[in-house]
Order: structure tokens, then sequence, then C-alpha cells
């Protein structure tokens, strides 16, 4: 009752350590905002003394494009750029997180599978696009592909590796109480997967966007590396950046849920 009145005085303001923790996050984060406005300011002045806004635009010309150009970008292409990413992405999780298991409890799969999937990340991806446009034509099938196979390595080996780093003390200790193969790996695997599992998901998720732009790029007919391309053509700086941005703003967000998923992941190990 007491702190509840404490509390009510004080307007209901947040305990003074979630306030701390708060300043905290701001000190940590003002290094990398100072240094995004020095980069930002020096991108603005250099713009304004080339002069050249159809080769090399200043960011206030792209943001103002970009403004003038949302309605085609996101009500008619970045739909499509976003199909492509999150369902390449997820296909690429599935797959990877299929395979890892796999490996991790088989050694016969482990021995047959990881050889093959060295090779397929020692061939750029993007130097065998135009082969998926000759397979698949201007399809949405060769888009998905090249995500999936640029993203997919990563995700696997990420889970597989968390999966083999297990306290093998716990599993013994789980094993010793009677519990099953499925309650030690949900309970003990699981949880010592999830960090490199996150982990992967966050360096994969950049990829899977450039590679979905560069494939709309080589081969589409809408989507947001098309219009990039279409800009061109027209000799339009701004407009050829102004995919761009869009695409940055959906990473940050994309990074930031991650990130947050990332905190719940940690306080649910802490809970085992």
């Amino acid at each position: 009752m007491r702190s509840s009145l404490r509390t009510s005085k004080r307007g209901g303001k947040p305990p003074l350590s979630e306030r701390r923790s708060g300043f905290t996050q701001m000190r940590t984060q003002l290094p990398a905002l100072l240094l995004s406005a020095v980069l930002l300011l020096i991108w603005q002045l250099g713009a304004a003394a080339v002069n050249l806004p159809h080769l090399f635009p200043s960011p206030a010309a792209i943001l103002v494009r970009t403004w003038e150009l949302r309605e085609s970008l996101i009500l008619h292409h970045l739909p499509v750029t976003l199909y492509t990413v999150i369902a390449g992405w997820g296909l690429a999780i599935a797959i990877a997180l299929f395979l890892a298991v796999l490996m991790h409890v088989s050694e016969r799969a482990e021995a047959c599978i990881y050889p093959a999937l060295v090779v397929t990340q020692t061939i750029p991806v993007m130097c065998i696009s135009p082969l998926f446009v000759l397979w698949f034509g201007y399809t949405q099938a060769a888009r998905l592909t090249a995500v999936v196979l640029s993203t997919f390595f990563a995700i696997t080996l990420n889970t597989f590796e968390g999966l083999r780093r297990t306290d093998r003390e716990k599993v013994e200790l789980m094993r010793s109480l009677g519990a099953t193969r499925g309650q030690i790996f949900r309970y003990v695997e699981v949880p010592s997967a999830l960090p490199l599992l996150l982990t992967g998901l966050k360096m994969t998720l950049p990829w899977a966007v450039i590679d979905a732009a560069v494939a709309e790029w080589l081969g589409a007919t809408q989507g947001l590396g098309y219009f990039s391309k279409r800009m061109i053509s027209k000799m339009d700086g701004p407009a050829v950046f102004a995919p761009i941005l869009v695409l940055t703003v959906f990473v940050l967000i994309e990074m930031a849920v991650l990130n947050a998923i990332d905190r719940k992941a940690a306080f649910y190990r802490n809970e085992l």
C-alpha cells in the first residue's frame, strides 16, 4: 500500500532503476547517432558541392523524392519485395532448422549434409541468379530461390553449432532424472541453440533483403529492385535511392523486432 501511495504521489513515474537503465541505453546509442548525423551532414555538403543530383543526390533530395513517390513505392512495389523477403527467408529458416536438427541427431546425416552445405556456399548466388531467370522466367520462384540459397546456410550452421554446444552435464542430469529425448531437446538443447539461431537470423535478414532487391533488378516486372532499375534509365538519382531508403527502414524495424525476441529468449533461458 505504501509503495503504491509513493508511486501515485510521484505521478506514476517508473522506478529509479528503470529510468537509469533507459538513460544508459540512450547514452550507449548516442555515439552511433552522432556518427550517423555527421556522415549525413558530410553527404549533404558533398552533394551540394558536386551539384550533380542525377548522379550524386543529397539525403534531403532523397527524402523529398521518396515522399513524392510514396504511393507507388509503398502501395505497389514494397508489398512485392516484402513477400519475396519474408517468404524466401521463412522458407530458408524452415529448411535450416530441419537440416540442423537432422545433423544434430544423426552423425551419418551430418557426414553427408555438412560437406554439401559448404559446397553450396562456394557458388556466388548473384552470379547464378540469371540462370534462375532462365529456368523459371520472370517469376516469383526465381527470386525466392535466390533468397533461400543465400540465407539458409548461415542459419543452419549457427543452429547446428548451438545444438552441438549444449552442456553435456545438463543432458546427463536430465537423463538421470528420467527425462525423455523430447524433454531434453525442449528444455536443454533448444535454449542452448537459441542465441546462435537468433544470431544467424540477424546476419541473414539484410542478406535476404539485398538478394531480393538484386533478384528483382535482374528479372522482375515489379518490386523495389525493379523500380530502382527503371529510375536509372530515367537518370533520376534521388528516385534510385528512394527504394534503398524504404528497405533500410524495413530492415531497421525487423532488426528491432529480432532484438526484442532475443531479450525475451534470454529471459526464457534464465527461467529454465
